[in-house]
């Protein structure tokens, strides 16, 4: 994994003290610019990438501190050190209030000056993946469950991959686990030191999803109150997951393949280049290559995305696992299965496959409360004989001998309303206002029901 040098910005009046910081900060292995007084730096930072800004206090025109108000108007995280002369540290520490990361007294030694650089990149980095973290509420990392021949090959493809650059495209169905996948890949690869990012191309507005991909410059469109950093830029050095890639408006796809293709992004409203280093793993529920003939997949950015493609097992093709499985996510809640209900389980064809699983066997350890969790507390599909659903057979059994199958009629329409709706869903790729059109029922209707028997 490469890691591209940071950009540093030295702003000083004096022509031979900027020459100085130049060529001290390239020797450190840093991209050094520089600027002659604040008016300068600025202009120079609305078309360039800058990553810290060093800048002396005294200077004509604007000062160091008119210089570090005005950028803290449009760049609130930009890291900032205020290079002071002795006897005006009262001057400093109105920079620091300002929002200054250090300052340093001339005259200093450059090994002074690349300390302080070292200890404010780091931290800025560390403040914003804290602000990410405590913005985004995060699915409990599970982990990749099972001993079954599909889930050993699959772990053995993720070992492969994990520690190469190319991009990855998970296919599975919906709750098959995609986005553990990504993240196996992720903690399994040189990168997992830095973040892993994860954004739901499905969940988020179009008119919202392009700023939240690539950030976007405060007053860059009604609302842009400050600047807001992309998700491409967060995921630098680390990786980023497009989950539902195929359902990302098209004309946004064009400008995803070019940043996938010069691995550099701008932000909307501004025209500055941010170089990136990002592992881009993309998801779909759907089949990658007919989502391009029904053209929810531009062709060229399939073939970018799917180096790599891993195929995610439906829960009812590793059957072995489900016990496995429910015994975990069990263990949290210190329940049990009953024999009955394990049977029940392991019936069960798992359409929503092991989000379905885990989401039941909450409810059920509910309703079971200390005790073991029998049949009964299982949804009625899972519960109820399959027979209920049957056609009517003559019999010539007497009454006595009559299985002993439940008549409850409320009972048996849950079970059919279940089936209905999930066969519309897998039918439409989980498109609710088709499947409601499918059903013959309104969409407010679909989603009560959903509500009703936690089906979402």
């Amino acid at each position: 994994m490469t890691t591209q040098p940071a950009t540093i910005l030295a702003v000083d009046d004096e022509p031979h003290m900027r020459r100085l910081l130049e060529i001290s900060l390239r020797q450190a292995g840093y991209k050094a610019l520089s600027a002659g007084n604040g008016r300068e730096a600025l202009a120079l930072m609305s078309s360039q990438q800058v990553d810290l800004v060093v800048s002396d206090l005294h200077m004509p025109g604007m000062t160091g501190l008119q210089l570090l108000e005005a950028l803290r108007k449009q760049y609130e995280r930009l890291p900032f050190i205020m290079v002071t002369a002795q006897g005006e540290i009262r001057t400093a520490v109105e920079a620091m209030k300002l929002g200054a990361s250090d300052y340093i007294l001339r005259p200093f030694e450059l090994e002074t000056l690349e300390i302080a650089i070292q200890k404010a990149l780091a931290v800025s980095r560390i403040q914003l993946e804290n602000s990410f973290l405590r913005e985004t509420t995060q699915a409990p990392i599970t982990g990749l469950i099972g001993d079954s021949a599909p889930m050993q090959s699959l772990k053995q493809m993720i070992q492969q991959v994990a520690p190469e650059r190319a991009t990855v495209f998970i296919v599975g169905e919906t709750g098959t686990g995609k986005e553990l996948v990504a993240k196996a890949l992720h903690e399994a690869s040189p990168r997992q030191s830095a973040l892993f990012v994860a954004i739901n191309c499905a969940a988020i507005p179009a008119d919202i999803l392009e700023s939240e991909l690539f950030g976007h410059e405060k007053g860059a469109f009604t609302g842009a109150v400050k600047e807001r950093v992309g998700k491409f830029e967060l995921a630098n050095s680390g990786t980023l997951f497009l989950d539902e890639i195929t359902e990302m408006p098209i004309q946004l796809q064009s400008k995803l393949l070019r940043v996938l293709q010069e691995n550099v992004v701008e932000k909307l409203g501004g025209n500055r280049q941010i170089a990136l280093d990002v592992r881009v793993i993309a998801a779909t529920n759907r089949d990658p290559l007919q989502a391009v003939k029904e053209g929810k997949l531009r062709e060229d950015l399939y073939y970018r995305l799917n180096v790599i493609q891993l195929s995610v097992p439906p829960l009812r093709e590793r059957a072995q696992d489900i016990g496995i499985l429910a015994d975990f996510f069990l263990q949290k809640r210190h329940a049990q299965l009953s024999a009955a209900a394990r049977h029940c389980l392991q019936a069960y064809r798992w359409p929503g496959n092991v989000r379905e699983l885990e989401n039941i066997l909450e409810r059920a350890a509910i309703l079971a409360g200390q005790q073991p969790i029998e049949p009964r507390h299982l949804p009625a599909e899972l519960s109820l004989d399959t027979s209920i659903l049957a056609p009517a057979q003559p019999s010539t059994a007497s009454p006595s001998l009559a299985p002993t199958t439940s008549l409850s009629i409320p009972q048996a329409t849950e079970v059919i309303e279940r089936r209905l709706i999930l066969q519309a869903l897998d039918q439409c790729q989980g498109n609710k206002s088709k499947a409601a059109k499918l059903l013959e029922i309104s969409e407010r209707s679909l989603w009560n029901k959903l509500n009703q028997y936690q089906l979402r």
